[in-house]
């Protein structure tokens, strides 16, 4: 098949890969405009722009594809399918209706389950057992489309967003290859996704990325992990940042006179802090300004500075 490719970030990219190697001829690329980074601000490509290049594709990169000119171009590749991974533009309709089998979406969940930005970090934070891929075909709505084919996946209730993202990047190209060998077979059919279980994986903000050690310990334990690498989990100590990579639960319950956000007495001198229900083991910490360390580490260096009874996230320290 002719393909035009729209996607941008690390997640697209091996699906990309998959679509060359199972033989399928690329058109273009569409991805968003290179953007300022580093300390220089020197523009970087996106992920899916540089692989492109490595691959002597055709890239594109318009700021929006409202543009009549744009949608020209566009419907002028002859293309029988549009794969969007990742994107980040709107497409319009007459964009949606170019392609002679439609625009397919790899999104990585169970749809219905998690529609929106951030679906992997939602599920880890929500707690559930299960995700996976699903490529849809697209339509008006946010995530709505019918679903062609899923690949479920179980979520391991130690993995961070960063290691189910690498497991669902593989997933994601392979799932799609089998669907496209299906629908040219004629052995698959399109499933209206069920609106009524759908839930909105809003973007992740900074704001919520603090800890509110109110919450029950295995709350705090989901949060950390979803929130792992970004923005990345955090609390506070006498105002400085202190950033949380991983944790474990224990099985005592919080000291009698422990407030919540208190580190406390841990029998192997680990970091324990208190919790609205037990304590929370903290295994993997950062300082700021600091590189990330085991808990270990840090109290071997800093164990004044995190002593029993110090108070994490005290009223009057949010940010």
């Amino acid at each position: 098949m002719r393909f035009v490719f729209m996607g941008t970030p690390d997640f697209s990219v091996p699906v990309l890969n998959a679509l060359i190697e199972a033989g399928h001829e690329i058109a273009a690329v569409y991805c968003q405009p290179p953007r300022p980074a580093g300390r220089g601000k020197k523009e970087r490509p996106t992920p899916v722009h540089a692989r492109a290049l490595e691959l002597g594709l055709d890239v594109r990169h318009p700021v929006s594809l409202k543009n009549a000119d744009e949608q020209a171009a566009f419907e002028a590749l002859n293309a029988d399918v549009a794969v969007v991974v990742a994107y980040g533009l709107i497409l319009p309709q007459v964009i949606l209706d170019a392609p002679e089998r439609g625009c397919f979406n790899i999104h990585a969940s169970l749809l219905p389950r998690w529609r929106g930005a951030a679906p992997i970090q939602r599920a880890i934070e929500a707690g559930d057992s299960e995700t996976g891929v699903t490529v849809m075909q697209m339509e008006a709505g946010l995530d709505t489309g019918p679903a062609l084919l899923k690949v479920a996946t179980s979520i391991d209730p130690s993995e961070s967003s960063g290691e189910l993202f690498e497991r669902l990047q593989t997933l994601g190209g392979s799932a799609l290859i089998e669907a496209i060998e299906r629908i040219d077979t004629g052995t698959i059919k399109p499933e209206r996704q069920d609106d009524s279980r759908a839930s909105y994986a809003k973007k992740l903000t900074k704001a919520e990325a603090q800890i509110d050690w109110q919450r029950p310990a295995e709350e705090i334990l989901r949060k950390i992990h979803a929130f792992n690498p970004n923005p990345g989990a955090y609390t506070t100590r006498a105002g400085d940042r202190i950033k949380l990579w991983g944790a474990a639960l224990t099985a005592l319950p919080n000291p009698a006179d422990a407030q919540p956000g208190t580190i406390v007495a841990a029998p192997s001198g680990e970091l324990w802090v208190a919790c609205g229900d037990q304590p929370l083991a903290i295994t993997r910490v950062q300082l700021a300004g600091k590189k990330s360390q085991s808990a270990e580490e840090l109290l071997r260096g800093h164990a004044a500075l995190l002593a029993p009874g110090t108070r994490l996230g005290a009223a009057g320290e949010r940010q």
